[in-house]
């Protein structure tokens, strides 16, 4: 079932190929990036807000440190002329500091180094109680840590404590001073609340800013894949109208080559075997009449009958063999090749050179049809156009395929001679077809003192071989 789903699922076509390429690695990109910016934009933030929550801390102790200043004003005077045993003056300062209270949960607290409780003014449930081993909701050590800091002579402490005002616990820090001749613990402390309050504040805003940047990379994001969709879109379109007009041209220029390889051969048929035809019809008719008459001369006429009849064969084998040469099939492209040079040489005058290197592989059917036909297409440009005295062809295999070579001593293709320049056009582009179809390259180097015409095949299109190379004409 489920392979009959995936099986159904559409497949992409190249259009859609292409977009996904596009935009699959913006996508990715962008995706990085924002996880990139929000994990330094959080680090930084992180940063920021531990040195802010630092500083606000370090102001709340200094601040704790001034109650604890002003305090010691207060009841300084008493506890310096006060002996350890002086009652009197523990309990003046006990209400001094009791008395003491600022804020909405501000106040002194005092115990002596047993664990007692002497002063609570906002939690009064706690005075003249023992309170040694006493402990926070963590944890964490609360009157022993506070009498053991007094003892070594003041210092901080941080531990959770219920707010006099609420009732709720909250992170609290304290600072407590000893007065070591009564054997006390004098403290202050403050509720982190203030200072938690704008951390989180912080952190929130924080969190908003990265999804904010989230959100803005994302439609920045969505819009560079929407415009990658529209341009892709755009070029799809012009490339599919490109495409099409192509098309058309090519199919017209199919049409238009194979009326001009039809007009050619109704013009072969015409000029050459239609008129071989009529003279031996006229032979064999002078002869007809030769012999009703018993003239002795009709064994002539019908010699020149033949000899039209071999001559119209003939013809007719040249044409076939331009339209496919047996020689191709039977002995291959080296062969056919040098036959065709050495036709060529034979109806134009011109001297001609092959050359050829027996490959160790031999090119398969297309390739061997290709070649052929461009060096048909190439000669008859040189033919029409060149005006040169001498063509030379070159054929053999290397490491990476195979290489055919036509280079002529004329006048080159942009001074060539005719007024059907068009023509060579539409042959170039013939050949440049040929070998584009199989996968290989076409060089074509011109100047005023010749043509080089270069045809590389990639060795894709090179058979492996059946056994030992024979020592044939076959180069190919």
């Amino acid at each position: 079932m489920l392979w009959r789903r995936l099986r159904a699922t559409p497949r992409l076509d190249y259009g859609q190929k292409l977009h996904l390429l596009a935009t699959l690695p913006l996508i990715v990109a962008a995706a990085a990036i924002a996880m990139l910016v929000a994990h330094e934009s959080r680090a930084l933030s992180e940063r920021e807000i531990a040195a802010l929550e630092a500083q606000l801390i370090a102001a709340k102790k200094d601040e704790l440190k001034n109650y604890i200043s002003l305090a010691r004003t207060a009841f300084g005077f008493i506890y310096g002329n006060a002996l350890p045993d002086d009652e009197e003056a523990k309990t003046e300062v006990a209400q001094i500091l009791a008395a003491m209270i600022y804020g909405q949960d501000g106040y002194f607290f005092v115990y002596d180094y047993d664990g007692n409780n002497l002063v609570a003014p906002r939690q009064t449930w706690l005075i003249n109680r023992n309170w040694a081993g006493l402990g926070d909701a963590n944890g964490t050590p609360v009157v022993d840590e506070l009498i053991r800091i007094a003892r070594q002579g003041g210092g901080y402490h941080s531990y959770v404590w219920k707010k006099p005002s609420t009732g709720q616990e909250a992170q609290m820090v304290s600072y407590v001073v000893g007065l070591q001749d009564w054997r006390w613990a004098v403290g202050t402390g403050v509720f982190l609340d203030d200072v938690l309050g704008p951390v989180a504040a912080a952190r929130s805003e924080t969190e908003a800013q990265i999804r904010r940047t989230f959100g803005w990379i994302a439609a920045i994001a969505f819009g560079a894949v929407l415009l990658v969709f529209a341009s892709g879109m755009i070029i799809t379109v012009r490339e599919r109208r490109l495409a099409d007009v192509k098309l058309k041209r090519l199919t017209q220029r199919i049409v238009d080559t194979q009326e001009e390889e039809r007009g050619r051969v109704a013009r072969e048929l015409h000029d050459s075997i239609s008129q071989m035809l009529v003279g031996v019809r006229y032979a064999l008719e002078l002869a007809r009449r030769r012999l009703a008459l018993g003239d002795e001369r009709a064994g002539e006429s019908l010699s020149a009958g033949i000899e039209h009849l071999n001559g119209a064969i003939g013809e007719v084998r040249r044409i076939s063999r331009d339209l496919r040469p047996g020689v191709l099939d039977d002995l291959g492209l080296g062969p056919a090749l040098q036959t065709l040079m050495e036709e060529f040489g034979h109806r134009t005058g011109m001297e001609t050179e092959f050359e050829t290197v027996v490959f160790r592989n031999r090119l398969d059917q297309e390739a061997k049809i290709a070649l052929y036909r461009i060096a048909q297409e190439a000669l008859t440009n040189v033919e029409k156009h060149s005006g040169a005295t001498r063509v030379s062809l070159m054929v053999r295999g290397h490491k990476a395929g195979a290489m055919m070579r036509l280079e002529d001593n004329g006048c080159g293709l942009a001074h060539s001679r005719g007024d059907d320049g068009a023509e060579g056009g539409l042959g170039l582009r013939n050949m440049a077809e040929r070998i584009e179809q199989l996968d290989g390259t076409l060089r074509i180097l011109s100047s005023r003192s010749g043509t080089v015409i270069e045809a590389q095949i990639p060795l894709s299109h090179m058979l492996p071989p059946a056994g030992p190379v024979a020592k044939t004409k076959d180069s190919a």
